[in-house]
């Protein structure tokens, strides 16, 4: 650990996702967005999930939203908060809490989008209280 920090490993870059990794090294998050019915998505795919159209593109979000879901992990050296962030959006990512105490962390808290660096990687993007 790097002084009462956790590292945070460098992500995989797949072809399919090397526009959302190349949008977070700028400090933008990004989610699909299908051009046919107008859904946002993520995970990203090549296919809308809700129509099957192949007519998706990428668009910058908010990058604010709630906490859906979250847990603490205790058991870490430096304790930390997974949980479930619902974008204004609509989509809901896996990500962290960061930039606060994990005892204040609560459902349906509002939270703004940050960039962490990552070990060797692009930035990861992770939420923070707002």
């Amino acid at each position: 650990m790097n002084g009462g920090q956790r590292t945070i490993p460098a992500p995989e870059v797949y072809p399919e996702t090397r526009a959302f990794w190349d949008a977070a090294a700028r400090g933008k998050l990004v989610v699909k967005r299908c051009a046919d019915c107008g859904e946002h998505h993520h995970y990203p795919r090549t296919f809308c999930p809700f129509c099957f159209s192949a007519r998706t593109e990428w668009r910058e979000a908010a990058g604010t939203g709630t906490i859906y879901s979250y847990s603490v992990m205790r058991r870490a050296e430096v304790p930390y908060v997974i949980a479930y962030v619902t974008i204004d959006e609509g989509v809901t990512l896996m990500t962290n809490i960061v930039g606060c105490d994990v005892d204040t962390v609560r459902i349906g808290q509002r939270v703004k989008v940050v960039f962490i660096a990552s070990d060797g990687g692009p930035p990861v993007p992770m939420f923070a209280p707002v």
